[in-house]
């Protein structure tokens, strides 16, 4: 399982399906040559605060993070435009982006939600994707520093994107 779906499930609404395969993603990591040693420990924190938790408690935190906290929106137009006019031709060219990538984006699946974004960048190669998380890099940081403002857990997680994104700024 590669590192990007492995942060996608991670930050997509929590399932049933991903308590009952926590052990899955834990040997993922466990077995992944490009997941350096902090991102492991980093994640394997993240997968400790899960375990802590039932899945009704899990799905509250999510949603009280996520759907109900503007400056937590997953969908990263957001940040960038808000409910401006500019959203939708972003969004469209983003839709038309995974289109002639061969992804297809599940009708009434808006194109910038970030475990999308990472089931995308899983396919491409390492510096493709780091590459695209650069181009993501400024709403990635602010989002970040809002869940640590927050004192989320799933900033762990940003924090990794965000700097996954920095190595090919780098590169």
């Amino acid at each position: 399982m590669h590192l990007y779906n492995i942060m996608a499930r991670l930050l997509d609404y929590p399932t049933g399906e991903l308590l009952e395969n926590l052990s899955v993603i834990i040997e993922a990591l466990k077995a992944d040559p490009e997941v350096s040693e902090q991102e492991r420990e980093e994640l394997m924190q993240f997968i400790a605060w899960i375990r802590l938790h039932d899945l009704i408690g899990i799905q509250s935190d999510y949603v009280q993070t996520f759907d109900m906290t503007p400056e937590h929106d997953l969908h990263l137009t957001h940040h960038l435009f808000g409910d401006d006019r500019g959203r939708g031709p972003a969004l469209i060219d983003l839709a038309e982006h995974y289109k002639a990538a061969g992804l297809e984006v599940d009708e009434g699946e808006i194109p910038d939600y970030l475990p999308l974004i990472l089931e995308y960048i899983s396919t491409l190669d390492a510096m493709q994707a780091r590459i695209f998380l650069g181009d993501a890099g400024k709403v990635i940081k602010v989002l970040a520093e809002n869940l640590e403002k927050a004192e989320s857990p799933y900033a762990r997680l940003l924090r990794i994107i965000e700097n996954r994104g920095h190595l090919a700024q780098a590169a």
